[in-house]
């Protein structure tokens, strides 16, 4: 292979990926501002500004493309996440009012949908892992403290509380606003430390 024919393989796969980005970027606001019944490849391709075959090209299915998706998302959660440090609940429910302002809503319809949509049940499950996961390090303090089933029974709690389903309640049945539905969580949490006797 010589200089020429390696760059324009070296463009084509540039071009290649970008193309995959904006599809990515397209299905990702498609999918959490609707019903993932009323999304189709053919959607997300006009959202994205390329061919119908070209998003089959790149993903093969409507599953295949809500599967990575999940995964660009997931990565972007993460990493905010992962910058909460232990103990501070005061920072992590902030991050996590953020992250459900962002997504939540989107996440409430996939929710609704479990079940009913073969693609959905592991994505959901990983995302409830990822959020035991996330708790169980921001309040090891409070869940150390415990043993056996009790200690079960502190994480279910402030799993409970810092879920999005209670920021749905209070943002979209309870209509508060965000400031409002963030000291809720906050103070939710809080009362929940006390009781356990590890409020920082």
């Amino acid at each position: 292979m010589n200089a020429a024919t390696g760059y324009r393989l070296g463009k084509r796969a540039v071009t290649r990926e970008r193309t995959r980005r904006r599809i990515l970027e397209a299905a990702e606001r498609l999918y959490l501002g609707r019903w993932y019944d009323d999304v189709s490849l053919r959607s997300v391709a006009a959202e994205a500004g390329v061919a119908l075959q070209t998003v089959v090209n790149h993903f093969g299915s409507k599953g295949a493309l809500l599967v990575a998706v999940a995964e660009s998302v997931g990565e972007r959660i993460d990493r905010r996440r992962d910058e909460v440090g232990p103990g501070d609940a005061a920072a992590g429910v902030a991050m996590l009012v953020d992250e459900y302002e962002e997504v939540g809503d989107g996440i409430v319809r996939m929710i609704a949908l479990e079940g009913r949509v073969e693609e959905l049940s592991p994505l959901l499950a990983h995302g409830r892992a990822v959020h035991r996961r996330w708790v169980e390090r921001v309040f090891a303090d409070a869940l150390s403290a415990a043993r056996g089933a009790e200690r079960e029974r502190r994480a279910v709690m402030l799993i409970a509380a810092t879920d999005v389903l209670t920021w749905k309640i209070l943002r979209r049945e309870q209509r508060l606003g965000r400031a409002a539905a963030e000291e809720a969580m906050r103070e939710s949490v809080l009362a929940l430390l006390d009781r356990f006797g590890s409020r920082p």
